[in-house]
């Protein structure tokens, strides 16, 4: 009681590796065997997912950089999710992945507010520096209205009890919490990072400009 399947297995195999002889081996059938095959794989499909979004969002901005603001802005909300979720005492389980999922969707949603309106303003005739700090200003209702209903849906789940409460909590702290910690510092990020790029892009790959004869 307290520990995850996976911490049980790994206590295994750290006993197996210590009392059986070298002539003797093991192996996992099972669920078990499905629960190791899942985690090796749940790393390669969250870099393909990274890699398939960041195509999209250089698609739509026309920039290689710009989706780089954008995506750098999601560690902070899964650096909450982790952190919230070792505070209360949680694993990470496959309810919290799922919460994480769910997080870093919304997480660069929030950002992609900021960045294009933020690339709206340039386009208007503003300075990086004042489109990035109009965009943080305008965009912070629609943000901070997304964290707080995100927040108030999950919380039944953090106070859940009864049968699956296990499982409903480490969706809800893990998300509520991710997204607590990835809003604040979103709103202080993601403009930056707009900016650091935004200036990147025009030393490295300078616009062309087309004059009319």
């Amino acid at each position: 009681s307290g520990y995850s399947s996976g911490q049980a297995m790994a206590a295994i195999e750290e006993v197996a590796k210590q009392v059986l002889p070298n002539t003797y081996t093991y192996e996992w059938t099972g669920q078990s065997l499905d629960e190791i095959e899942a985690g090796s794989r749940s790393t390669q499909i969250f870099i393909i997912s990274l890699i398939f979004v960041f195509l999209c969002l250089a698609a739509l901005y026309e920039s290689w950089t710009i989706p780089l603001a954008v995506l750098l802005s999601v560690p902070s909300a899964v650096f909450g999710c982790f952190l919230v979720q070792y505070a209360r005492g949680l694993q990470n389980d496959v309810y919290m992945q799922i919460g994480l999922i769910t997080l870093i969707g919304l997480a660069a949603k929030n950002a992609i507010l900021i960045v294009e309106y933020a690339k709206m303003n340039m386009e208007q005739g503003m300075d990086v520096v004042h489109a990035a700090v109009e965009a943080a200003h305008v965009r912070l209702r629609p943000i901070l209205m997304t964290a707080l209903t995100m927040i108030i849906g999950l919380f039944p789940l953090i106070v859940a009890s009864g049968a699956g409460a296990n499982g409903n909590r480490s969706l809800g702290v893990g998300a509520v919490g991710g997204m607590l910690v990835g809003t604040l510092a979103l709103l202080f990020v993601v403009p930056v990072l707009f900016m650091v790029f935004q200036v990147i892009e025009e030393r490295v790959m300078p616009k062309r400009r087309i004059e009319d004869d």
